[in-house]
């Protein structure tokens, strides 16, 4: 698409942001109703993902490099506005995963739109970072003997007489096959001399067999052109694909190319913007740069004359840490500065007033301090629902007038190849150097008003112990501070050694090349049904990849994100073996560039030991983590670091050995540390619960596929391993029997049946169903009864607890209010019967 097309669409997009933050903007009536307000955030959260995806796009494709600042901003605005959406959602439904299908149908939209996406620009930014730090990290493994060629599994080795009897077993097969053959053709050769002599002494019927050929051609003819009808009519209603629909197309192809070429025009416009932005500037300051000294001189001299003139007194001159003259004169006129000096005075006055009234007021009692407190809770607590103030909505109103300002009604007929604006970066650099010449002229002018004042009003500065005093608390708070920080054990040593320390110790790895989209799966379309029949419905494969993708990737990979959003230090992924956990872990490595540390407990078994070797390992890695950031610290098997019970086989590991440092890394990490710890586990119920819980701040549980999922799975995994899905092979029949099998159990039975041998093969033997399910039979699935066990540990979980009070209040109200209606409707016979005895006795 052309520069025009990108243009076309950030508008469009900005159109339909700028609505949405007037609607946000408008004041929310109070809800009394949990189902409105759902409603209502569900809206913003759906509308603020469509316009993610495409102000994304429209990043990622226009080379316009001042453009690109501002589409920035915004973007990092919506991602946060989604962040915040999702935070203030499951605090009122009181869990992680929502459905929207009543809301997807009014907004005509599918459940794929919902999909998060990956801004690319969390790679592309950091790409040659990330490339150079794989090459040290593979040397350093190299050196070691740990590379991906090292840890290979060694091949079994094979005794001399099992050999011979393989080999013996294989020929034997061999001759047999052969011999089988060889007697066929020979069983069929006498049946075609015994036919010969049978028909020897008839004469030949020309036409007859004339007429055997044509209803053998007509009817082969017909059966061909009816299949091959019947399939353009399943394509044409949609129920087969077309016959090139797995083709990439040419016009994919040629996207591509255009994206690749966008990319490389928009690395070089990029590096001609941040030229010119000192070229400029270094123009400016020998053009313009005399002149902007001269006028901040004349208005400063100009302040000091109307200050005289109005007080009887020169002003006191604002210090460096005040900002200077910058205070005074930040875009207001020499009237507005008089005006803003009186009512200082004013104001200074006033505040001494109110000092002597309060000095004189005697002091009130406590227990009236106490009862206002308690009033105040008392209200808090009887107020109705309201939303959280955003930290990414003033950002987003700042860049939306800067695009109404710049951007909306700009005239760009002369920039035809979208480069840098030149007649901007004067503006923002004059900005830029009045400033810098600022504080040059404001250490003259504060020599010239100490002179002024010598000569007009004879005043003398004396020393003043204020600075003295000053200096020596400063001084005390630095050393309070410096105590309270944590000891450097490592001081003497660089990031580099540390970096290398991990690698060799094994404590930091390789992250595998996987990304978040092949973590493959299907909506769930009954969710808000099943929700309405108070049925809780199992989290989809989808609803999982969206919680990484909001919790782990997003943050992660935007610093400006990371810092205001919601903060999610810890996360905690729990499922039967099998379900993806390992690989989602890697994903979220791989999707933001993030360095991988392990430290599960059989990892970190019998390295740094001792007390002592436990602190300087945790330390290493914290500082290695947060030097390196963004970087994810896996704990794999999680539940051993917080077992009930240490099993006798397992003591010799010491398991537990991080289940006090964890907290304190916690309470460690601040919004600017993109580090995130990861646990995934498969026995979570062999845990403490209490302090499970206390480490892990968001718990998602993974569920097992379902028939979608499965389908889904099947055909997408044959396909990338080589296999071709013809009718022969059921895939729907797959799906179906593979019922309780996890993601695992299909990748390896299709990995042992699509062996290089029967891929080779397909041509003549298509696949079938059976071929799958002979490898899949072996194999153990997981039983409902394991993946209830799950659930029931989730209900345990704070939030689980939450979710389940809740369910179970309002249902009791829902009773207490039938039982009052069937109390009112007993009381209305009642006094129905006395009011007819009543007249009864009138009569």
């Amino acid at each position: 698409m052309s520069n025009a097309t990108y243009n076309r669409i950030w508008h469009q997009t900005q159109d339909s942001l700028n609505s949405l933050l007037d609607k946000e903007s408008q004041k929310i009536e109070p809800h009394q109703s949990q189902v409105l307000i759902f409603q209502m955030l569900a809206t913003f959260y759906i509308k603020y993902v469509q316009i993610f995806r495409k102000m994304e796009n429209v990043y990622d494709q226009i080379v316009h490099p001042q453009k690109r600042i501002l589409i920035r901003k915004m973007l990092d605005g919506v991602m946060g506005r989604i962040l915040e959406l999702k935070s203030e959602m499951v605090e009122l439904e009181l869990t992680e995963f929502h459905y929207f299908d009543d809301l997807l149908q009014d907004l005509k939209l599918i459940p794929q739109q919902l999909d998060i996406p990956i801004p690319r620009y969390f790679l592309k930014e950091k790409l040659e970072m990330i490339k150079g730090r794989e090459k040290i990290l593979a040397q350093i493994l190299a050196e070691c003997g740990l590379d991906a060629a090292s840890t290979r599994k060694a091949v079994k080795v094979m005794p001399l007489d099992e050999a011979i009897k393989v080999i013996q077993v294989a020929e034997r097969a061999r001759q047999g096959r052969l011999r089988a053959l060889f007697m066929k053709q020979i069983f069929l050769r006498e049946v075609r001399a015994r036919q010969n002599r049978l028909m020897g002494d008839k004469a030949p019927d020309v036409v007859g067999a004339a007429l055997c050929i044509q209803k053998i051609w007509r009817a082969f003819y017909q059966r061909k052109k009816t299949k091959k009808e019947r399939e353009e009519e399943m394509i044409f209603l949609g129920m087969n694909p077309p016959p090139q629909f797995d083709q990439i197309s040419t016009v994919v192809l040629q996207a591509q190319r255009e994206c690749s070429r966008r990319d490389d025009v928009q690395s070089k416009h990029e590096k001609d913007f941040q030229e010119a932005l000192v070229s400029i500037k270094d123009e400016l300051l020998l053009v313009e740069g005399q002149d902007i000294k001269e006028n901040l001189q004349d208005q400063i001299r100009h302040w000091f004359i109307e200050c005289r003139n109005l007080t009887g007194a020169f002003p006191e001159y604002p210090k460096v840490e005040e900002g200077g003259s910058a205070i005074i004169f930040s875009n207001k006129t020499p009237q507005e500065v008089i005006a803003n000096i009186i009512e200082s005075q004013d104001e200074d006055e006033k505040d001494k007033k109110k000092k002597e009234k309060k000095q004189k007021k005697p002091p009130k009692d406590r227990k009236g301090k106490e009862e206002k407190v308690i009033k105040e809770q008392v209200k808090e607590e009887d107020e109705e629902w309201k939303m959280a103030p955003s930290l990414f909505l003033p950002g987003m109103e700042e860049g939306r007038s800067a695009y109404e300002a710049i951007w909306k009604n700009k005239d760009e007929s002369w920039n035809f190849h979208q480069d840098y604006d030149p007649e901007m970066i004067k503006d923002e650099k004059r900005k830029e150097l009045e400033s810098e010449l600022r504080v040059q002229v404001d250490e003259l002018m504060r020599q010239e008003l100490k002179n002024l004042k010598l000569v007009v009003d004879r005043e003398k500065e004396l020393p003043t112990k204020g600075k003295r005093e000053g200096k020596k608390k400063a001084k005390e708070k630095k050393g309070k501070r410096r105590e309270k920080k944590d000891k450097d054990l490592t001081e003497n040593r660089s990031i580099e050694s540390l970096y290398k320390e991990l690698v060799e110790e094994g404590l930091l790895i390789q992250a595998s090349k996987v990304n978040l989209s092949d973590y493959i799966g299907e909506y769930s379309y009954l969710g808000t049904t099943l929700r309405q029949l108070g049925i809780e419905p199992m989290p989809s494969l989808m609803d999982v990849r969206q919680l990484i993708a909001l919790y782990g990737v997003l943050p992660l990979g935007s610093a400006t994100v990371h810092e205001k959003a919601p903060l999610v230090k810890s996360l905690l992924l729990a499922g039967p073996s099998g379900v993806g956990k390992k690989m989602l872990v890697h994903a979220i490595c791989t999707e933001t560039g993030a360095n991988l540390f392990n430290l599960s407990a059989s990892n970190i078994a019998s390295k740094y030991p001792g007390r002592n070797g436990l602190q300087m390992m945790v330390h290493i890695v914290f500082k290695v983590a947060r030097q390196l950031q963004p970087s994810v610290l896996w704990i794999g098997d999680t539940e051993k670091t917080f077992y009930k019970r240490v099993p006798l086989q397992e003591r010799k590991l010491d398991p537990k050995r991080l289940k006090k440092q964890l907290p304190k890394i916690l309470k460690l990490l601040k919004p600017e540390d993109r580090i995130l710890i990861v646990g995934t586990t498969k026995r979570p119920f062999d845990a403490e619960l209490h302090s499970f819980c206390k480490v892990y701040q968001k718990i998602i549980l993974l569920p097992r596929p379902d028939y979608a999922s499965r389908y889904v799975l099947w055909k997408e995994i044959i396909q990338q391993n080589g296999g071709v899905v013809t009718k022969s092979l059921n895939i729907s029949c797959l799906a179906k029997v593979t019922d309780g099998f996890t993601q695992g159990h299909i990748v390896q039975a299709v990995k042992q049946v699509l062996c290089d041998q029967r891929l080779k093969h397909q041509t003549k033997k298509p696949l079938v169903a059976a071929e799958f399910i002979r490898s899949m039979a072996g194999m153990e699935p997981v039983y409902q009864e394991e993946e209830e066990s799950f659930k029931n540990w989730y209900a345990k979980t704070p939030l689980g607890r939450k979710r389940v009070l809740a369910l179970t209040g309002s249902e009791e109200e829902k009773d207490k209010g039938k039982q009052k209606e069937k109390d009112k409707g007993k009381q209305k016979e009642k006094d129905k019967g006395k009011q007819k005895a009543k007249v009864k006795k009138k009569k």
